[in-house]
């Protein structure tokens, strides 16, 4: 091994799994390069003595100049990406317009697609690299009033899986980790996102929605849920690791969703879903 430091470009450090990644890795040795798509997260993440760079993954010019600056800061080498930066639009799929959708697929999806062809070449020519997706339970398993954040990491899944077959020998893998609700704004942000693309007023599930508001604005934890760090434990493996694992499922849930998917007929699986989902609404009443 080189004694240069490793070094790893991540995407939405603003705050939750990103942040505690950028900063954990920093502190394990890595040259880390933040990215956040506010300039004022930019600012905020150097103050504490990272590397930063603004990253609007939705724009194909940020993505080219957060990449030139990365490049000259990292003096061309660039030995891992982790893509992380994502929402969500909850919202029944009858609701979603054709440009919440798009919103939905661009940001958390075709963005992270862009990145990733535009490193790949160079960790070919370098013959290792890593890139580690940030997927997500819902990317196993659908859960309804989520089809949107469903549908962006179901397709995130099969390409990461094509791009794995398609990398074998190069020396460059790919992981994908899988969490289950983790201790972030995540539900904050997608209550913004929902009042911005959802007419709930107009909606026939705007019942349904006024038990999906008291989730998004409860502070009460879901089941099982764990700190960032329990990520960021996963992703040091897939970074690490002489043999990365294709996946890392995280929390009880991810395992439990996991397992039902391969033992259980469809039928039955939706019928356990639903169950799920009359349990958490009455959760959060």
């Amino acid at each position: 091994m080189s004694d240069t430091p490793r070094s790893i470009l991540i995407t939405g450090c603003s705050s939750g799994i990103g942040y505690r990644a950028a900063h954990t890795l920093h502190e394990r040795g890595w040259t880390v390069i933040a990215s956040a798509r506010d300039a004022a997260d930019v600012e905020r993440l150097k103050s504490e003595g990272l590397a930063a760079v603004q990253l609007d993954l939705a724009s194909p010019d940020s993505i080219t100049m957060a990449l030139d600056w990365t490049m000259k800061y990292t003096d061309g080498r660039l030995d891992a990406l982790f893509n992380n930066g994502a929402f969500a639009i909850p919202g029944a799929v009858e609701d979603l317009s054709r440009s919440a959708l798009a919103y939905q697929l661009d940001n958390g999806l075709l963005g992270w697609h862009d990145l990733t062809r535009r490193v790949l070449p160079l960790m070919r020519l370098q013959g290792s690299g890593r890139i580690v997706q940030n997927s997500s339970v819902l990317g196993l398993a659908a859960m309804r009033y989520r089809g949107a954040y469903c549908s962006m990491k179901f397709a995130l899944e099969g390409l990461s899986d094509a791009l794995r077959l398609e990398l074998s020998g190069s020396g460059v893998y790919v992981s994908l980790i899988e969490p289950g609700p983790i201790r972030t704004e995540f539900r904050d942000n997608a209550f913004k996102e929902f009042q911005h693309w959802i007419d709930a007023s107009h909606s026939l599930h705007k019942m349904h929605y006024v038990n999906m508001i008291q989730r998004l604005e409860s502070d009460k934890p879901e089941p099982f849920t764990l700190e960032p760090d329990a990520v960021v434990d996963k992703l040091i493996h897939a970074l690490e690791a002489k043999r990365p694992k294709p996946r890392y499922y995280v929390t009880k849930a991810t395992w439990i969703m996991a397992i039902l998917r391969r033992l259980l007929p469809t039928r039955w699986m939706d019928r356990f879903v639903l169950h799920l989902a009359e349990r958490e609404g009455k959760r959060y009443r």
